[in-house]
């Protein structure tokens, strides 16, 4: 139970280190939570497209299942050697679109095995063919299909080398698709030589070929055993060098690439396994740098898709300085704000998913007391405490950014005093969602703590009637309770000092 009991020592630095640990606890689980997000997903390459097929408003034309006797007799036209087989070929690779005849097809006793022969063929026309039957089987979303195609994968690793863009980007995303799918695959092209043969492919010069290969390494990074078993072979090989390259160099070589290979470096963070290294290459002043440039092209001359690269920078900005490395690492650049309220404000009605990811950032850079003051000296607040009624995430984040400065001390917290915070903070009391309410209710007492001319103001304005009606939540009542009492204490007396009982109601 919480103790309300009063004395005299001032707020102790072992206070405030717990109140910030009991906070970083609580963001520790939203960050989780935020990294298990995954982008698992597949791609399909098609050269012809929907209005040649008939379609409409951008639909799918999916063709209906072919019989098992249609499917085998379109296998056997595949198989003679007439000049009729390319038009089989394309026959069954319009066919492969349907999940039902995917799975006859590959119950087909020599089904695979055929196409593997015209796809290592030296008919480029039929080699092409063949590999858009493959391409269509990998984008099926039934493991055993996925499966069937274990014997093609040494093949698409070979062809990856190959002189021809559009037949290599063809093997990467049919590869990527069934990595997506399966396991077996998976471990099937470890020792195959996957990432020794991607770390080749790398530095080719065609943007295409990047942007699969982006696609590939992605979703080889997403799987549960990527810790463990895949992210030590890409750290032993060149890739991370180039792979942060190629994101640094995103607007000048082709954004879709930059954006598979942020996705891919944020993948590698998350796994908590290789922040060291990636920090060893510079990534902090690179990311830092790329931002600050991305920034920059708005609004004038931001390329379509730039919010698609900019969400995974941010991640992995955020999460190279959440993690605890070992090593001291510091961005002290101001511009690095106003950067993220550029961001904010470009990206604020269309895309507001960026909301969060740059309230991520903010937040764990307001963790250091250089970023607070420039906060502030930058009257950069005014903007941040426009976004508390987005989201119920950007509340609470928005809310927990506030309490960072706050418990940097009296100083900070006269300037939040002194901006329109508290006006904005009675709103939200009155908002229905506990853990709004909650960090709403921290910032107070901590603002009550380092400044108790607030708590004034705070009741002139109407706070003790905000407070009264949490009385009655259980998970609220005990700190709305401790902000009543330190409110109807005359104004310096010491009810601005809890002991360390009282903290554990901020937990």
């Amino acid at each position: 139970m919480w103790s309300r009991q009063r004395r005299g020592a001032g707020l102790g630095g072992r206070g405030v280190e717990e109140l910030r640990a009991r906070r970083r606890e609580r963001e520790a689980a939203l960050r989780k939570a935020r990294r298990q997000e995954q982008l698992v997903s597949k791609r399909l390459l098609r050269e012809d497209t929907t209005a040649e097929e008939g379609g409409q408003d951008g639909a799918e034309i999916v063709p209906d299942p072919l019989s098992e006797d249609e499917v085998l007799e379109l296998l056997r036209g595949v198989q003679r050697g007439s000049e009729d087989r390319k038009r089989s070929l394309s026959c069954l690779r319009w066919a492969l679109r349907n999940k039902e005849t995917q799975q006859k097809f590959v119950r087909l006793e020599g089904s695979i095995r055929t196409l593997i022969g015209l796809f290592t063929s030296s008919l480029a026309d039929m080699q092409m063919e063949a590999a858009r039957c493959l391409h269509e089987l990998s984008h099926s979303s039934d493991p055993a299909v996925a499966e069937a195609c274990l014997p093609v994968t040494s093949y698409l690793l070979t062809y990856l080398s190959g002189h021809s863009v559009e037949f290599t980007e063809l093997c990467l995303y049919t590869l990527g698709n069934l990595v997506v799918e399966s396991e077996a695959v998976r471990k099937q092209l470890l020792p195959q030589g996957v990432i020794p043969v991607l770390a080749s492919c790398i530095q080719s010069p065609h943007e295409a070929v990047l942007e699969g290969l982006g696609y590939v390494l992605s979703q080889l990074l997403q799987a549960k055993e990527a810790p463990t078993e895949i992210i030590p072979l890409v750290l032993d090989s060149v890739l991370p060098q180039h792979m942060l390259r190629l994101v640094c160099s995103g607007l000048k070589a082709g954004i879709g690439a930059a954006v598979e290979f942020a996705w891919s470096l944020h993948y590698i963070i998350c796994s908590h396994t290789a922040n060291t290294a990636l920090l060893s290459l510079g990534a902090l002043p690179a990311l830092t740098s790329l931002l600050l440039d991305l920034a920059s092209e708005i609004p004038e001359d931001a390329p379509e898709g730039l919010e698609l690269l900019i969400c995974p920078v941010l991640r992995c900005l955020s999460n190279l300085l959440a993690e605890e490395t070992g090593c001291e690492v510091q961005i002290q650049d101001e511009r690095l704000l106003i950067a993220l309220f550029l961001i904010l404000q470009c990206f604020l009605q269309q895309h507001p998913f960026i909301i969060q990811e740059c309230l991520w950032l903010l937040n764990n850079l307001t963790d250091e007391h250089f970023f607070c003051s420039a906060l502030l000296s930058l009257d950069l607040l005014p903007a941040l405490l426009q976004l508390l009624p987005c989201s119920q995430m950007a509340s609470v984040l928005v809310l927990t950014i506030l309490c960072n400065i706050a418990e940097k001390g009296p100083a900070y917290c006269q300037q939040l005093h002194q901006q329109p915070a508290l006006p904005l903070l009675l709103p939200t009391l009155a908002l229905p969602d506990p853990k709004v309410v909650g960090q709403c209710l921290e910032l107070l007492h901590l603002l009550f703590l380092h400044w108790p001319e607030a708590a004034a103001d705070f009741v002139r304005q109407g706070g003790h009637q905000a407070l009264e009606q949490h009385q009655s939540i259980p998970e609220l009542q005990e700190r709305a309770q401790a902000l009543l009492d330190i409110i109807g204490q005359p104004l310096g007396a010491s009810a601005f000092s809890p002991c360390h009982a009282m903290l554990s109601a901020f937990s």
